[in-house]
Order: structure tokens, then C-alpha cells, then sequence
């Protein structure tokens, strides 16, 4: 078997450096990138193919969960950090292993062996490495089940990533398997669905009102009836939004009118 072609994404020099010299002593790895952030871990990654990542998970401006999000292909992941609480999630990621700092090169070399023995049943198992990867699947999964309420939401365009701050976005409209998100200074076209961005934008500040929009309450301007029972809002910056029958009653209580 060839060696695990890796990479390190920890914004922590010493982390990195332990990191570094537990992989010289195992014969089994080959070290092709370091990464101190989020951001340029995801270039690396996409740009690479490594067999398999080290990623902290508390980083600054991206954190490892949220940089898994924007990858095209995920490889083996063994997270390390010195944060125990986030060990469900990482495992729901399918994660090989979770390293708490600090750890020993025998629980290193143990994780490492995970990875080994992983990538090694795809090998014997005809077709087993043609399978979708399972790690983005999951991730896909666990996003539809969270309900854990985000404060930006990040969209990668090529190898561009732009963070938008939730308290920017005015609208976001549905467009088939795509969403797009809409500030004061332009769009942003993201892969996501609208039932996932309703359960984790702030609900005191978001709201949907029909089944292809979502719109931020503090840009509201005033709502209209046109016809029996059909409702516009019509927003700060002159656009309109329609409301569906069954959301005007709801959207009626949060404005409290």
C-alpha cells in the first residue's frame, strides 16, 4: 500500500510541530501540506486529493466543521483538539478519530492504523472505492437534522469563498437545488435547501413566508393585500415577496400586528 498522502490544517504552530514529528516516526504517511486556517486548508485540499487531513476544529474566521462544508471531495479525516464536546459531531462526520491534545504517539500511530485498516477494506471490496464519500454524505445528512443556529453562512464560487454574515442577508429565494441569498451589495448562489436555512437562521430575525422565500424581518417596509386572501411583503429596498395563505397569520404574531 502506498503512504496516506496527508495534510495538517492547525492554526497552532506547536500543534502542527507535534503533529509533524509523530508523522516522521511512522512510515506510513507522507506529509505533502500544512495549513494554518480554515481557508487555505480547503484550497489545499481541493487542489491535492490527500488521502487524509489532521484538522483542529476551534480555528479562527473558519472552523474544521465548517471548512468540511466547502470542500468538492472529502478524504480520511482525524480531527485534533483539545474541545471533548465536539466529539459527537465529529463521529456523525464519520471521522476516522478524534485526538484530544495533548496525545501520545501510541494513541497517534493508533489512530493512523484506523485510517489503514479503512482505506485498505475499500481496496479488497470490488467497486468499494468507485462509492460516493460517505464523509459528505453524512455531513449532508447531519446538516438536514441540525438545528443549531448559524451566524454566517459561506459560499464557494470556484475557489472563491465569500462569508456572509446572517444579519446582511434581506431575502433568500429558492432556485431548484439551489438558494439564492440576497444582501445590499449583491447574490450569492449556494447549494443548500430553504428547509435547512429556516431551521438555522435566527428565527427572531427570519422568517418563511411561502415555501420558496425567506426574508429578515428588520427589513420589512409594510405588507399588502391584493385580492381575498393573498398578501405581498413589500421590503426596505422595494422589492416584493409573496406570502403564502398558511404563513401570513404566523408572520402577523412576530410583527405583532
Amino acid at each position: 500500500m502506498n503512504k496516506l498522502r496527508t495534510v495538517i490544517i492547525e492554526d497552532e504552530a506547536p500543534a502542527r510541530e507535534l503533529v509533524k514529528a509523530y508523522i516522521k516516526t511512522n512510515n506510513n504517511i507522507e506529509l505533502i501540506a500544512e495549513c494554518q486556517d480554515g481557508f487555505t486548508g480547503v484550497k489545499t485540499i481541493n487542489e491535492t486529493k490527500p488521502d487524509l487531513i489532521f484538522l483542529d476544529i476551534q480555528m479562527p474566521k473558519l472552523t474544521g466543521f465548517e471548512m468540511i462544508e466547502l470542500l468538492d471531495e472529502v478524504p480520511e479525516i482525524i480531527f485534533t483538539t483539545a474541545y471533548d464536546q465536539f466529539a459527537i459531531k465529529a463521529f456523525e462526520l464519520s471521522a476516522v478519530d478524534y485526538l484530544m491534545k495533548p496525545f501520545s504517539r501510541e494513541r497517534f500511530d493508533e489512530a493512523v492504523k484506523k485510517v489503514l485498516t479503512r482505506v485498505q477494506s475499500r481496496v479488497e471490496i470490488p467497486g468499494k472505492a468507485k462509492e460516493p464519500n460517505k464523509n459528505i454524505e453524512t455531513f449532508t445528512n447531519l446538516k438536514k437534522k441540525s438545528a443549531e443556529q448559524v451566524e454566517r453562512l459561506f459560499v464557494k464560487t470556484g475557489t472563491k469563498i465569500d462569508v456572509v454574515p446572517v444579519e446582511t442577508i434581506i431575502k433568500i429565494e429558492a432556485q431548484d437545488d439551489y438558494v439564492e441569498i440576497y444582501t445590499a451589495e449583491r447574490k450569492y448562489l449556494k447549494n443548500d435547501t430553504m428547509n435547512y436555512l429556516e431551521r438555522v437562521l435566527p428565527p427572531k430575525t427570519f422568517t418563511r413566508v411561502h415555501r420558496s422565500n425567506i426574508i429578515n424581518l428588520n427589513h420589512i417596509n409594510k405588507i399588502e393585500k391584493y385580492g381575498k386572501e393573498s398578501y405581498v411583503v413589500i421590503l426596505k429596498d422595494g422589492s416584493k415577496v409573496n406570502v403564502s395563505k398558511s404563513r401570513i397569520k404566523e408572520l402577523k404574531t412576530q410583527l405583532g400586528i
